[in-house]
């Protein structure tokens, strides 16, 4: 099946539940057996069934079949946030005395977790060029435990070249994992392009509605029971509910995505002939340094990208941003709404440097009428000029 199909029938089976079209929300924490035998054999199969309600409902376990399904993994499992699914992703491979690489350009709190987790507890965390490319070999070590890609790079959307990064770790072994929110299971098919665990902040684009939070980790079969079995040690459990709503996203994940990169493109596009902009950072435009890579190894763009202003004022700044009536100023993004950060980008890098010769502006573009959010953005401008 094509992925627009994919999306309307994975994960569902109403012949299971008298015919109801969407799996219904099951809440539990204890499961019945019928003999002790059944019982002291429960994990025999070991993660299949339902066991326990920590381990997952049928709920969850619908959203885990869609999910994997869409993105060509072997299984899913479900997560309370994207940070627990970076967190048990990582978990999964690298211990005291191992070695990391790192994406420079990775999501702050990934960053976060490196430094302030792992490497206390002996792990070392090498953070490395995302443009490096088959440079990846020489970082490899024999302590090298994993390679974790983010493409694009958060706030800087730097392409990496993940095919080329998986044959040089897989040629020593190595697992690649990539954390995969920007291009979706329906944009960036992860395990086609050498990826062996793909990580979802499922809170963004796959929920889609900006209310409810939810990771998700797919596997490929040779790592998947490494993978799971760190998220059960961990002890992390997600809701139903938030698990029946990420399924609800999951289903219009495909319109959502194409109405949105079609607006942002269009945003872009605008921002560029815009004299307050010194340049436009999105893969999807011609002439972006990551273009031709994104062309090939993606089929789509999500709506998020960056920005960077021309010479203007911190006063400036806070003023554009101030002003901006229908984008809002808030964390995370992949939702129906526009949003607006100012991205630090250079605050958060040691392999690279980041100088963009102008503040950073970070938009995400949600399903408003492009035209409204231009206008929004022209009349902040204005009153950044003013502010000057």
């Amino acid at each position: 099946m094509k992925k627009d199909t994919l999306l309307a029938h994975a994960g569902r089976a109403p012949e299971k539940y008298q015919g109801m079209v969407n799996t219904p929300v099951f809440r539990t924490s204890t499961v019945l057996f019928p003999t002790l035998e059944d019982y002291e054999h429960r994990g025999d199969d070991q993660f299949a069934g339902v066991r326990y309600g920590r381990y997952g409902t049928p709920t969850t376990q619908a959203l885990e079949e869609a999910v994997a399904q869409l993105e060509g993994g072997h299984r899913a499992v479900a997560l309370p946030s994207g940070l627990a699914a970076i967190v048990a992703a990582i978990g999964a491979f690298v211990k005291t005395g191992g070695h990391i690489l790192v994406a420079d350009t990775v999501y702050s709190p990934t960053r976060h977790f490196c430094d302030a987790r792992l490497k206390p507890n002996g792990v070392e965390v090498e953070y490395y060029d995302p443009l490096i490319g088959a440079g990846i070999a020489k970082l490899i070590r024999p302590s090298t435990r994993a390679v974790f890609c983010e493409s694009p790079g958060s706030l800087t959307f730097e392409v990496q070249d993940i095919p080329v990064i998986g044959d040089a770790a897989h040629a020593r072994g190595i697992a690649v994992l990539a954390d995969n929110t920007w291009g979706t299971p329906y944009f960036f098919p992860a395990f086609a392009r050498g990826v062996d665990v793909s990580i979802h902040s499922a809170t963004k684009y796959i929920v889609g509605h900006a209310d409810a939070m939810v990771g998700l980790i797919v596997a490929n079969e040779k790592h998947w029971a490494r993978v799971r079995q760190t998220v059960a040690d961990y002890g992390y459990s997600v809701s139903p509910d938030d698990c029946y709503l990420a399924l609800r996203g999951f289903r219009t994940l495909g319109v959502r995505l194409t109405h949105q990169m079609q607006s942002a493109i269009k945003v872009a596009n605008w921002l560029k002939s815009r004299p307050e902009v010194k340049r436009v950072i999105y893969p999807a435009l011609e002439g972006d340094p990551g273009h031709t890579i994104w062309k090939r190894d993606f089929s789509g763009a999500a709506a998020l990208f960056s920005f960077v202003m021309n010479g203007a004022s911190d006063e400036q700044v806070s003023a554009f941003v101030n002003a901006l009536e229908l984008f809002g100023i808030g964390s995370s993004w992949g939702g129906y709404e526009s949003l607006v950060v100012v991205a630090r980008a250079e605050q958060h890098r040691t392999a690279t440097k980041w100088n963009p010769g102008g503040p950073t502006i970070r938009l995400h573009i949600g399903l408003e009428d492009s035209d409204d959010l231009i206008a929004d953005l022209e009349q902040a401008f204005a009153q950044a000029k003013q502010a000057g």
